[in-house]
């Protein structure tokens, strides 16, 4: 079943229209003008049909934003007879197809069933494509998924920045990685630097590199990450942690490509594009005055947002079916499957941590398997334990859980676990010291 979003101002013809395409098995919306259908389009309206002449926001102008904010999307225009120019225009600009009013049913239902199918055929094509630029399975079937995708297959070939944004787990390195692959530079190095996981001592030696004798224990020179990436991509991973006194000199490698080795006494130059990640909004940040404007409108030339698993619900079952294939060759066994009871159940649960909080699941409980396949026991579905204690106590003890559970699937690594959490370091280090972890 399809969502397709109809438009017109006569409610007649909108009553029409829904009884057609509700007759043919989708789900219809309706707006009474474009400016209305713009408020209405969502991420899963997998077609527009739309009159063209309208006093709320004509057809064309919807059509027009469309190319630009959706160009994936179908869009069937309704003319007036007789407005052969009108119809030979709108096709230029990119509609599917147009039917003159008053339109036929028959011509009507098979014109929406094959825009239908031709942009079904499309989707399976950009999504081979990922998969091949990736050179790994792909899954994701889930709308908001596919839209972020589709942009950043059309963005990839476009040597320009990428802000990644999303949630804490969300794979926003799959798209990084994606950006990289369908880039010009697929060829060149692909370097990911995590700006939360090291000190603001290192940082900048790091990133930009250091020569010999710029302190003390720099026996020898050393390339930072941006010359690893010349004529490549580098990663910025939590680029909102980034120390503020380093700012400036991300900027200036980012509008000059020039860099500057701690100690060194001149500039190098180097050709990498950049993609940032972060979970947090750096327009607010930069209105807080806690991130460089200008830095984030040089990282955000064009920006896509990851979206949590909570809106991939669809995807949930195929990325666990996944995800327990990969543990059950890493671990040798045969036979892993997901039981449809299992796969049900890993659909109801709730992911604060997101993909990579399903894929922790999911490898575990392969881990503690024989190998077959896999039924509810497999999955810990032990009461909770009843709440006691104050709100404050109850806060607490969840708070001491996640600090410990991050740790160790970060390794020990502080940086890390703080990273999964969503924290800074420096919070995360005052809450270890706060419950008695730290040490």
């Amino acid at each position: 079943m399809a969502t397709v979003l109809l438009v017109d101002d006569e409610p007649s013809v909108l009553f029409t229209l829904r009884e057609i395409v509700e007759e043919l098995g989708h789900e219809a919306r309706t707006a009474r003008g474009g400016h209305e259908a713009l408020e209405r389009l969502d991420d899963d309206v997998d077609l527009v049909v739309t009159d063209l002449a309208m006093p709320e926001g004509d057809g064309l102008e919807l059509l027009e934003h469309l190319r630009g904010a959706r160009p994936e999307l179908p869009v069937v225009l309704l003319t007036a007879r007789g407005s052969e120019r009108t119809a030979a225009r709108v096709m230029r600009q990119g509609a599917f197809d147009y039917l003159p009013k008053p339109f036929d049913v028959a011509e009507l239902e098979e014109t929406i069933t094959r825009a239908l199918q031709v942009a079904s055929w499309k989707g399976e094509a950009r999504r081979a494509a990922a998969q091949d630029a990736l050179g790994r399975p792909f899954v994701g079937r889930a709308p908001a998924f596919r839209r972020v995708v589709d942009r950043a297959l059309r963005v990839g070939p476009r040597d320009v920045p990428v802000l990644v944004r999303g949630e804490t787990g969300t794979g926003k390195e799959l798209l990084a990685a994606l950006l990289h692959s369908a880039g010009p530079r697929a060829r060149g190095p692909f370097v990911r630097f995590n700006c939360a996981a090291i000190s603001e001592e290192l940082a900048e030696s790091e990133l930009f590199g250091h020569a010999r004798g710029a302190f003390t224990g720099a026996t020898g020179a050393r390339r930072g990450y941006f010359a690893q990436a010349h004529e490549g991509t580098l990663v910025l991973d939590e680029v909102g942690e980034l120390p503020p006194r380093l700012q400036p000199k991300l900027l200036r490698a980012l509008q000059a490509g020039e860099i500057q080795a701690v100690g060194a006494p001149s500039v190098a130059r180097v050709d990498v594009r950049v993609v940032a990640c972060t979970h947090r909004d750096l327009l607010a940040e930069a209105r807080l005055g806690r991130f460089r404007e200008d830095l984030y409108y040089r990282l955000a030339v064009v920006e896509l947002e990851m979206p949590p698993l909570r809106e991939r619900h669809q995807d949930i079952a195929p990325l666990a079916e996944l995800f327990a294939r990969a543990a059950a060759d890493r671990f040798g066994l045969e036979g892993v499957t997901l039981s449809e009871a299992l796969a049900r159940a890993l659909e109801r649960r709730a992911y604060p941590g997101n993909v990579r909080e399903l894929e922790n699941l999911v490898t575990r409980m392969v881990a503690l398997s024989d190998g077959g396949p896999l039924d509810l026991g497999a999955l810990d579905e032990r009461p909770a334990e009843a709440a006691s204690g104050g709100f404050r106590e109850q806060v607490e003890r969840l708070e001491r859980r996640l600090l410990t559970q991050a740790l160790a699937d970060g390794g020990g690594n502080q940086s890390e676990a703080a990273r999964r959490l969503g924290l800074s370091r420096a919070t995360f280090l005052d809450k270890l010291k706060r419950y008695g972890l730290a040490g």
